[in-house]
């Protein structure tokens, strides 16, 4: 029997971008559709192996001027190629994660990767003068290219950038490439292929000297001083300037017949009777006084990126990379450092500024000692401020290409006269500070270092500890990583205390970091790196008014906070604390989210904490704490006035009011600032609770109703209204517990849990009827009617509507018989008696405007416009949804605009006009998805896919009813649920005709994406 032969190994991937972009697979060439498909596998490429995120995959497909549909129009895209690649075998490349996509492949199969790579080997070969060595290399590197890079692919943004940077390392190779051949005295056989490189780039300088000592050695001295006269020339016109002075001086020495300018044998040493070199080319001396990188360095993608390109912008000379402590700053200058240090071949200097203590701060004039040491040149005295020595750093740095790494900057004058006077020597500033007034005199990058992401704490994870222990614990590395803010010394300590014990699970790390002193936790012994020192660093070093509203910070139990509240916290004037926030962000002890709002990392948090626990006594933290929950119930009371003026059952009065609100009296204003306030007051509410104030919680809870009103939020509006409801219940008010009640009654009905909702409101009706509240008691009676009517349960809605009604009447309540008469004709529209309807939503419209309640009169307005629909009254519906729609938006009123919008989408889509009824459904599934309003959400969706289904886009309709399935699952309703299942089911009815076997495909994508 013949011996079987092994199968034969499958090729290894390939993918080119030097040139037409081409990936190549064990089952052939990708074939892509459009200019689109290449372009995005040649992003993905760039980045490999990191991960790209979605803004930075936009940018470089589309630059400033992307779709509105940009991040579903990238999904298919993604979709598409990873059919593409699927078809030549390279089946799992793209994966996705939570910041964006990646393509795991090696680096090597990439041909820009391996470009790069063996550039930088050539280059280690030419410091060692082996020249033979690098020229090799170098043409092996430059065979990659078959002409442009991304030919025929479209980038734009950062990855135009990243092409152009491309082309000038391309550049930079062919003239090292020549560079090493002149050495090796091949004069006669550069010339040709010089010509041929200065077609393309006739004013290069430096190819234009490589070329010049070419045709001087070849004896063609007359077209080299041709060559010369033509650089100048255009120099002259185009830019008002001379040729450089390593030119100018090659040209007097072609002039001179200068023998040094003659070959000579690097293999041969000079003997006595060989002439003196000329001074004019003694060896300039060339400083490598990088540190050693720092281990494990994982991830910042995005950051390399952007010093990558600023080393290719000659417009740009100088980096500030600016972070909180800890958050490896001088990891990254460095590991960039030794990546480009090829790019800077006449060397590199280090220092530490020691900014970060006043105390051993170098000045600037001992900087720039240091770095005229690095340059092997003497101390020239002069001037105590460092004039002379600044002069004499730009006279040696004019001509050289160097990088100037200056570590840990404390203010702009340290670093001020180390900014490079040419365009070919690059600054890189580490430092806590922003140092924004270095912009006021140069151009400079800001590179902003914050918590590394996730996916990049827990490769450090792996790196450190070995991806085979993380493995096993997943989920407690992940735990870890959050616990430690994903601050990269936070992380580093935390895996070297794992290391130094390697039988310790990860878990029990992380439950110790959890449960105990964080920051006594995250220190090593024999370390004095651990953040309590780095953070107290630059604490100790604030001013006292910025120190104080540190500390005050640290006890606020919420997420984020403006100036507003530090003033009232700090017991400060709204200016100082302006200010006080400004120093914290120039520092990064806090970090500003969003304009006005900021935060502190946790670990930071922590350590404010104790700052106010070791710095302030209990009084002094009891009188915060009051000033703290004074300003909250202060600030929802006067947003109440503003956006809900008939909730009006709470008096406030605090001790300690704001000094100025942080919002004028405009509901969109006072609504966006709650929006960012959202996060923070379950804390707050849970502080006030546990701390003997009971009454601002529930109270809390009941101004901030008609923000939830307006924003949705419904799971948080339903946590905070239990809290409430706990709250009335601990402070022993009967008439507040039935309030709460109802309270929480309505946040289930803005769930749709109809039951929930009226058990709640069934108990919170007896608590009121106890009391004898006969206003509360109408307004629970309304909220039962509501829920009865959501549940499809209308003659008792009808019943309870009007016992409601009776209630509101008797009482003179006439903007609860606005609201009742709204709601029955809404439910009269509901069970299809339009007539009905109008009568009642007409007499609601004329109430509220009596009132001069917009909120109401908008409400009626809506009602009013699904009467006349369902009359087949087209104008007049629309009229009434638009009139509505202007209401709320002035309001701010977000909820009920995406239903306004749904309203007048469906009314569209009844006269099947299909594109209008799109656009107004688009604009409600974008608003719902910002409220996280699922019921609306799931109405826009559902009638995309009807309109899909209508215009035969079987693709879409698809992709919107599915959708749609998902998320009734949030917002249940089984009558809208049944109906999804019919319009699915009639597209089932065409799956099996065959139309839409494409959509299926897709709708498989969908699920990965």
């Amino acid at each position: 029997m013949p011996p079987t032969r092994p199968a034969p190994a499958e090729p290894p991937p390939s993918i080119r971008l030097l040139g037409p972009i081409e990936v190549t697979g064990p089952s052939g060439q990708a074939v892509f559709t459009g200019n689109r498909q290449p372009a995005l596998v040649g992003l993905l490429a760039l980045g490999a192996p990191d991960t790209v995120s979605r803004t930075w995959l936009i940018d470089g497909l589309w630059g400033d001027q992307p779709p509105r549909t940009a991040v579903r129009t990238l999904h298919s895209h993604i979709a598409r190629l990873r059919q593409a690649l699927d078809d030549c075998g390279l089946t799992g490349l793209v994966h996705t994660s939570d910041s964006g996509y990646q393509l795991s492949i090696d680096p090597a199969a990439v041909d820009t990767h391996r470009f790069e790579h063996r550039v930088r080997q050539a280059r280690v070969a030419l410091a060692e003068r082996a020249d033979t060595t690098a020229a090799t290399q170098l043409r092996h590197a430059l065979d990659l290219w078959r002409g442009d890079a991304f030919a025929g692919a479209e980038a734009h943004g950062w990855a135009a950038g990243e092409l152009v940077r491309l082309e000038e390392v391309r550049l930079a190779a062919y003239c090292d490439l020549w560079d090493a051949e002149l050495r090796l005295g091949r004069h006669s056989a550069a010339v040709g292929e010089l010509q041929a490189l200065l077609a393309r780039y006739p004013f290069h300088e430096r190819l234009v000297g490589i070329t010049l000592l070419a045709l001087y050695r070849s004896g063609r001295t007359s077209d080299a001083l041709n060559l010369y006269h033509l650089l100048r020339a255009h120099l002259r016109e185009e830019l008002g300037a001379e040729p450089s002075a390593e030119l100018a001086v090659r040209y007097v020495q072609m002039l001179r017949r200068d023998p040094a300018l003659d070959h000579h044998d690097p293999s041969t040493p000079p003997g006595p009777s060989s002439p003196a070199p000329s001074p004019l080319s003694r060896p300039r001396p060339r400083p490598a006084e990088l540190p050693a990188p720092v281990g494990h360095f994982t991830g910042r993608g995005d950051e390399l990126a952007q010093l990558d390109a600023v080393a290719a912008d000659p417009g740009v000379r100088v980096v500030v990379i600016s972070g909180a402590a800890g958050m490896g700053k001088t990891a990254l200058a460095v590991h960039w450092s030794h990546r480009a240090a090829a790019d800077f071949p006449d060397g590199q200097v280090f220092l530490d500024l020691r900014g970060h203590d006043p105390a051993v701060a170098l000045s600037a004039a001992a900087a720039l000692e240091h770095v005229l040491a690095g340059l092997d040149q003497p101390d020239p005295g002069g001037r105590a401020d460092g004039t002379d020595r600044a002069g004499l750093y730009r006279t040696l740095t004019r001509e050289r290409r160097m990088l100037i790494v200056a570590d840990n900057a404390g203010t702009v004058a340290q670093v001020l006269a180390l900014v490079p006077a040419n365009s070919t020597t690059l600054l890189v500033v580490t430092s806590r500070h922003r140092l924004t007034a270095l912009n006021t005199h140069h151009a400079v990058k800001a590179v902003t270092l914050d918590a590394l992401r996730p996916d990049e704490a827990m490769a450090l994870l792996d790196r450190v500890l070995g991806a085979q222990r993380t493995g096993r614990e997943p989920d407690s590395a992940a735990q870890l990583a959050e616990l430690c803010d994903r601050i990269p010394l936070a992380l580093q300590i935390a895996a070297a205390k794992l290391s130094s014990r390697p039988l310790r699970d990860i878990a029990d790390l992380a439950e110790e970091l959890s449960t105990g002193e964080r920051l006594d936790e995250l220190s090593v012994e024999g370390d004095s790196r651990n953040l309590r020192a780095v953070f107290a660093s630059t604490y100790d070093v604030l001013e006292p008014v910025t120190a104080r509203v540190f500390r005050a910070l640290g006890l606020h139990p919420g997420v984020t906070f403006c100036a507003s509240l530090a003033a009232s916290a700090a017991g400060a004037t709204p200016a100082l604390a302006r200010q006080a926030l400004d120093e914290l962000a120039a520092v990064h002890l806090v970090t500003e989210v969003a304009n006005g709002r900021y935060r502190f990392h946790d670990l930071i948090g922590l350590y404010a904490r104790e700052c106010a626990q070791r710095g302030e006594s209990e009084q002094v933290r009891a009188a915060i704490m009051d000033r703290i929950l004074d300003w909250y119930l202060a600030v929802a009371d006067a947003a109440n006035k503003i956006v809900d003026r008939g909730r009006d059952r709470v008096r406030v009065t605090v001790a300690h009011p704001p000094a100025l609100l942080p919002f004028p009296a405009e509901p969109e204003r006072a609504l966006s600032f709650l929006d960012g306030e959202r996060d923070n007051l379950a804390p707050i509410m849970t502080y006030a609770i546990e701390h003997g104030r009971p009454d601002t919680a529930w109270q809390m809870t009941y101004l901030v109703t008609g923000f939830f009103d307006s924003r949705g939020h419904w799971r948080r509006r339903i946590q905070l209204c239990r809290l409430g409801l706990a709250a009335a219940q601990a402070a022993g008010d009967p008439v507040a517990e039935g309030l709460m009640g109802s309270g929480l009654g309505v946040a289930y009905l803005s769930n749709r849990s109809f039951d929930d909702a009226l058990t709640v409101l069934g108990q919170a009706l007896q608590v009121l009827q106890a009391q004898g509240d006969r206003r509360g008691e109408a307004h629970v009676r309304n909220n039962i009617a509501v829920a009865l009517a959501g549940a499809r349960r209308f003659p008792e809605a009808v019943d309870a509507y009007g016992q409601a009604l009776a209630l509101h009447l008797a009482e003179g309540n006439r903007l609860g018989v606005a609201l009742t008469l709204s709601n029955l004709g809404d439910a009269y529209v509901r069970m299809g008696r339009a007539d009905l309807a109008l009568d009642h939503l007409g007499r609601a419209l004329a109430a509220s405007r009596e009132l001069g309640n917009p909120r109401l009169e908008a409400v009626a307005l809506g009602g009013l416009g699904q009467a006349h629909r369902d009359r087949g009254e087209w104008e007049l519906a629309t009229a009434r949804f638009h009139d509505a729609l202007i209401l709320r938006r002035k309001a701010g009123d977000r909820r009920y605009e995406a239903e306004t919008l749904n309203n007048l989408g469906l009314t569209e889509y009844e006269r099947q006009r299909y594109t209008s009824a799109t656009e107004h459904f688009r604009q409600a599934l974008a608003l719902s998805r910002q409220q996280a309003d699922p019921h609306q959400e799931a109405i826009a969706l559902a009638h995309l896919g009807r309109i899909g289904l209508a215009v035969g886009d079987t693709v879409a309709a698809l992709e919107h009813l599915s959708l749609a399935l998902a998320a009734r699952e949030l917002a249940p309703d089984p009558h809208e649920t049944a109906s999804i299942h019919r319009d699915l089911g009639r597209l089932a009815g065409r799956c099996a005709s065959g139309e839409p076997a494409g959509g299926l495909r897709w709708h498989a994508d969908a699920e990965v994406l």
